[in-house]
């Protein structure tokens, strides 16, 4: 194999990735250089939600109001302080009820997916997976957390 000014190249397996090297010499790639990609994607994500903040706080205007203050840009005065208003826990519990189980369901994904490969082994460890999914939601029920009244 031949490169663009036309010297020869091998092609020789680095680890897991092909690495195109001058016969002259193999070009020695270390782990590290494999890992590069992560940190410029980590660099990239920690800098994206930075910048904006920083642009926003660059662009926003600065005319305080009292009107801005206010709970409601309504026009419309308040009857009561947002202290007031008070929700049972039970609303709170019933929510974070739904959140568990939400997320244990999403495990049933990708066992559907791997389902064949997993054979026996994936089949049994998932019913497993359910049986306790199930006794913890027969044990909500009868506390009877899902009753709203």
């Amino acid at each position: 194999m031949r490169d663009a000014r036309g010297a020869r190249v091998s092609l020789r397996k680095r680890a897991s990735f092909r690495v195109l090297t001058p016969t002259s010499g193999p070009i020695e790639c270390s782990h590290v250089d494999s890992y590069l990609p992560i940190l410029v994607l980590a660099v990239l994500a920690a800098a994206l939600p930075l910048g904006t903040i920083i642009a926003a706080r660059v662009i926003q205007s600065r005319r305080p109001n009292p009107a801005k203050g206010e709970p409601y840009e309504s026009g419309i005065a308040p009857s009561t302080n947002a202290f007031d208003t008070r929700f049972s826990v039970r609303y709170f519990l019933i929510a974070v009820l739904f959140v568990v189980f939400d997320v244990e369901t999403i495990f049933l994904f990708p066992w559907a997916v791997y389902f064949h490969r997993l054979g026996v082994f994936g089949l049994v460890e998932m019913l497993i997976f359910l049986a306790i999914l199930i006794v913890g939601y027969f044990y909500v029920w009868k506390r009877q957390a899902l009753d709203w009244a």
